[in-house]
């Protein structure tokens, strides 16, 4: 304020303004009144002569009339002005108000017209330029042009005047205008600006010597930059950082210790974090009494040169406060630690070492007071809890959800008894996304001693490990349950091929008018539901037989349009969205569009009232499909098929169980519960990922990621030689005479399957086992044309079977029957080998078919 103070009274020039002080030229008053005279005389004369011009006989009378009236009035104003009533415009002193404050301004006034002629000028103005009598009086153009150090600035300022606009120009001249004596420099600051709107009006053009003013700002830089150059060359280091923690100031020494080059330095260009070693920038955001402007705090951690070493430091900051109350600009003392110290210095060296390791530990730990808040904290902690904990700003129990304090509150009051052997805890952070941790307390047995810690808190995030066991449990049950529904599928599938092929055989004898030919049919309609049943299962068990091929799924969903605007209905809107150039993908195109077909069933049976469903299918990359936080997404490029319905969604714990087999939220006699566990299964087996998200009264959407296929080469495709018409009769033609073994260890099964065959004309030799089929082998002289065998059997399988048999005959043809899928099995197999297969259960004329495709091949 004191140097404010100065450099306003440095514009008068030392010289105070009195409040009689005359203008040296005032020529505003003079107009007006000669202009008022006019005026006053010019209607005198047009009232005298009006009534005379249009010659009224009384236009004499009114005319003396007027001059008596003005004759009168004069001798009034003569008494008046003698007695005092009445004063005469633009005596001293006595002006308007703005005369007034124009002749007593301390700023050299002037006023100009729009020729150059001076009208106004103040005593302030003489004073400034020196000249005390108005002859001398000049323009400030005329004055300054001829001054080489001003004459730019004003040739500015004149063709600013000329437009009618505003400007003000500060320069130096090499002596003073007030004392041509002084051979000091001076500074003058100079402006015009017009009185009014009009372009031919006037001009105010002010002059000030504002010498002292120039003065002193060169002092005041003077001194900062001495403040300067001594904060620079402090033994301690110094920052500045604004509440985000990006330096605006760094001293020379601090800058040194770390290698920064304060050239190219940029304030607000690098955040103090930057510098900060390992996790310890965690700390950094540490705001221990932020909410005390008077408070500083004190960190321990190590900072990071430029090359690489570490520097130990102490940090001790003070936060300044916004108007608001939020943090603001921080200013930070650095003092450098050393780590050789020797004797006295030893403690200290000890300590700076501990500081380290703790700061270091990937492990959280803190110092617990009384009241549950941090002391002392590492940066473990700080990145675990959040600052506010960290810095003391919250108890520990407020950094944690509600349903996990409890425990903690009882272990942190044990501790505060000095007890040992205080029981891990498992809590739940605040916040989001929700992040578990292991807490483990410890009392300090410093009870009493003054010291103020109380407990010892170690904390370990298990997020991660909670996660994955949730995971793996998940997926040990899924395994189990779809083990046990493969063994039953298996065993269903044998109990079913009897029931198909005893319907069959009796349908061979039974005609259509036959009394029981509707019952039977009936029996085989429901063996086929009941296979559809078995084939759902061994879809979720991944044991089904499954054809990939390379697909491109737009194409497959938009084949299924019409199929899927059936089964959605009238209520229910269908779109479908589809993003170009999709990456090709290997999956079975029935298997597929079974999946779309169930999860569009189940949308709709969600949306009772109507709604809409949004089919859409984009490329998700590696990067992208990790953003979607799904532990069980193994790395790759994928495509996404999403199925988003507005239905009524699911809560947490149905979403958990709905690809459990026979797990149904459906009436009884509406579902089996089998169909999205038909498609867990179909997509898991393809190499996919399916995941749900749902929320009560927001919808569902469910989400398949299928792995990117990338082909080696581009399939050539093969034209299929047509069929004449005696090779289509031969194939129709199921019968043959060729020598079949055939392996199976279910009685019932093997017996209908020899019948089957035999009646197609075919020499058939059975065995139970694949130990017996080795010696039926052996005993007719390996005089065997193909073997149909079972996959699982006692004492020897399918597959160890067919590498005994080809052995010895290593163009032996071979089919598999199996409740299985095919690959369940193939992979047990030497790379290379071909056989058939043949799903159980199946109808004789499927047997028929694969046995006479399998001998013409």
């Amino acid at each position: 304020m004191s140097r404010l103070g100065t450099g306003l009274t440095s514009m008068t020039n030392g010289t105070a303004a009195s409040p009689t002080d005359k203008p040296l030229i005032d020529r505003t008053t003079g107009a007006r009144n000669v202009r008022r005279l006019l005026v006053l005389c010019g209607a005198v004369f047009f009232l005298a002569a009006f009534p005379a011009l249009l010659g009224h006989t009384y236009g004499g009378k009114l005319l003396l009339a007027i001059f008596a009236l003005l004759a009168i009035v004069g001798v009034v104003v003569v008494f008046a002005a003698a007695l005092g009533l009445v004063s005469v415009a633009g005596q001293p002193g006595q002006g308007s108000i703005a005369n007034d404050f124009l002749d007593t301004l301390d700023v050299g006034t002037l006023i100009v017209d729009r020729r150059g002629r001076i009208v106004y000028a103040n005593t302030a103005y003489g004073r400034t330029v020196g000249a005390s009598d108005p002859a001398e009086i000049r323009t400030i153009e005329r004055l300054l042009s001829r001054e080489r150090e001003a004459s730019e600035a004003i040739y500015r300022l004149a063709n600013l005047a000329r437009d009618n606009r505003s400007g003000q120009e500060e320069f130096r001249l090499p002596r003073s205008l007030a004392d041509a004596g002084d051979p000091a420099p001076r500074w003058y600051r100079v402006s015009v600006r017009p009185l009014g709107t009009s372009p031919n009006g006037l001009h105010a053009w002010q002059i000030a010597d504002v010498t002292a003013e120039r003065d002193d700002q060169e002092t005041f830089f003077q001194d900062l930059q001495h403040a300067i150059d001594y904060l620079d060359h402090a033994p301690a280091g110094f920052f500045a950082a604004d509440a985000e923690g990006r330096i605006a100031y760094i001293n020379a020494t601090l800058a040194d210790w770390l290698g920064v080059d304060l050239v190219s330095f940029r304030p607000y260009a690098r955040a103090i974090s930057e510098f900060a070693a390992g996790g310890d920038a965690a700390l950094l955001s540490t705001s221990t009494g932020a909410t005390d402007p008077d408070a500083v705090s004190v960190v321990d951690l190590d900072l990071v040169r430029q090359d690489g070493d570490r520097l130990p430091v102490r940090l001790l900051r003070k936060t300044g406060l916004l108007p608001d109350g939020a943090p603001g600009l921080s200013r930070t003392i650095v003092l450098q630690r050393n780590l050789d110290a020797t004797g006295a210095g030893a403690l200290d060296a000890a300590e700076v070492r501990f500081t380290r390791f703790f700061n270091s530990s990937p492990m959280a730990i803190a110092a617990l007071g009384e009241d549950g808040r941090v002391l002392r904290a590492n940066a473990a902690f700080a990145r675990m809890f959040g600052q506010a904990a960290a810095g003391g700003l919250l108890s520990v129990g407020e950094a944690v959800r509600d349903d996990s304090r409890d425990a903690l509150r009882q272990a942190l009051l044990a501790a505060g008894r000095q007890e040992a052997g205080i029981p891990a805890v498992d809590v739940d952070l605040a916040g989001e996304p929700v992040r578990c941790a292991r807490l483990y307390i410890s009392a300090t047995g410093e009870a009493g001693s003054g010291s103020g810690d109380t407990a010892i808190l170690y904390g370990v995030d298990i997020t991660d490990q909670r996660s994955l066991e949730e995971q793996f449990a998940k997926s040990q049950k899924m395994q189990a349950v779809g083990n046990l529904a493969g063994g039953i599928a298996h065993d269903f599938n044998n109990v079913l091929t009897i029931i198909t092929a005893s319907v069959d055989f009796l349908l061979l004898n039974h005609r259509s008018g036959d009394p029981s030919f509707q019952d039977l049919l009936l029996i085989k309609q429901s063996a086929n539901r009941a296979a559809s049943l078995v084939r759902q299962l061994l879809a979720y068990s991944r044991r089904q037989t499954m054809r990939p091929k390379m697909l491109n799924l737009t194409d497959v969903i938009a084949d299924m349009h019409l199929l899927l605007k059936r089964i959605s209905g009238d209520l229910v809107k269908l779109e479908r969205h589809h993003a170009r150039d999709l990456w090709p993908v290997m999956a079975d195109i029935g298997q597929f569009e079974q999946v779309i077909t169930n999860l569009v069933q189940n949308a709709r049976d969600a949306m009772p009232d109507g709604g809409r469903i949004q089919i859409s299918t984009r490329n998700v990359s590696d990067a992208e499909a990790a953003r979607f936080g799904y532990a069980e997404m193994q790395g790759g490029d994928h495509v996404l098929v999403e199925v988003m319905d507005s239905g009524t969604g699911m809560p947490a714990d149905v979403a958990e169980r709905i690809f459990e087999p026979f797990f149904t939220t459906k009436e009884i006699g509406k579902g089996t519960g089998l169909g999205l566990s038909m498609v867990y299964g179909i997509v898991k087996q393809s190499g996919g990922f399916i995941f749900v998200d749902s929320k009560l009264g927001q919808g569902t959407t469910f989400r398949i990621f299928l792995p990117r296929h990338i082909p080696l080469e581009l399939p050539v495709a093969k034209a299929e030689p047509s069929l004449s018409a005696e090779q289509a009769a031969a194939k129709a033609d199921l019968s043959g005479t060729a020598s079949i073994l055939l392996v199976e260890d279910e009685d019932h099964v093997r017996a209908g399957n020899v019948r089957a065959l035999k009646m197609r004309g075919y020499e058939v030799h059975e065995a139970s086992s694949g130990v017996e089929a080795l010696e039926v082998m052996e005993e007719i002289g390996g005089r065997i044309d193909l073997v149909v065998s079972d996959v699982v059997m006692p004492e020897m399988d399918g597959p160890t079977l067919l590498r005994e048999m080809r052995a010895k005959r290593p163009d032996l043809k071979f089919i598999f029957v199996s409740g299985y899928a095919e690959d369940a099995f193939a992979k047990n197999l030497p790379e290379g080998e071909k056989f058939g297969f043949l799903a159980k259960p199946f109808s004789l004329r499927d047997l028929a078919i694969a046995v006479k495709d399998m001998l013409d091949e």
